[in-house]
């Protein structure tokens, strides 16, 4: 059985390299935007879900930890990609990402889970609702005005200070996730 999490986990997976595929060809960048905006909401309704099906009984999916990261780095990789090659962001931030990413989920995978986590700062910053949701606002708030910097010619400043924003605080969760996992 396909739970629903799994199911919003692909559509999101979907809908983001959609939206990649529009700020390619410069489509309208409102819409652009607004989608890009949806499948970031989506990203926390799979979370949703997969926690509800839990308490409902259904068994939880085999791959499905796995496979919402792997929308969440295919999801992301591909904003990074494509405005590091329009020339929106400087290349060498796409490599800080994937680079911080590997190392993390290596040393997560290893772990196991972010609910392991003990140390207070790796709590906030990595695994609560409060850390979680931020890296995500700032991603959606980031990757939407990209595009509408790449698009509708938005000031591109503003789009390069939000990039090295929401790099630092990608670094920062990877430190911590890092940290905690070489304490052990």
């Amino acid at each position: 059985m396909i739970r629903q999490a799994d199911l919003t986990t692909g559509f999101r997976t979907l809908l983001s390299l959609f939206t990649i595929y529009l700020i390619v060809i410069k489509y309208n960048a409102y819409i652009t935007a607004f989608l890009i905006i949806v499948a970031f909401v989506l990203d926390g309704l799979d979370g949703v879900l997969a926690r509800r099906q839990k308490k409902q009984g259904i068994e939880p999916s085999k791959f499905g930890p796995r496979l919402d990261v792997a929308g969440d780095r295919i999801a992301e990789y591909s904003y990074w990609i494509i405005f590091s090659f329009l020339g929106v962001i400087p290349l060498f931030l796409l490599f800080i990402v994937m680079i911080r990413h590997s190392i993390a989920d290596a040393f997560m995978g290893a772990k196991g889970t972010s609910s392991k986590l003990k140390t207070k700062f790796a709590q906030i910053v990595y695994a609560s609702k409060i850390g979680r949701g931020g890296v995500n606002l700032l991603k959606v708030v980031t990757f939407s005005y990209l595009a509408l910097v790449y698009i509708a010619g938005y000031p591109s400043n503003i789009g390069l200070g939000l990039s090295y924003l929401l790099v630092i605080y990608i670094l920062l969760r990877g430190a911590a996730e890092v940290y905690e996992n070489m304490i052990e």
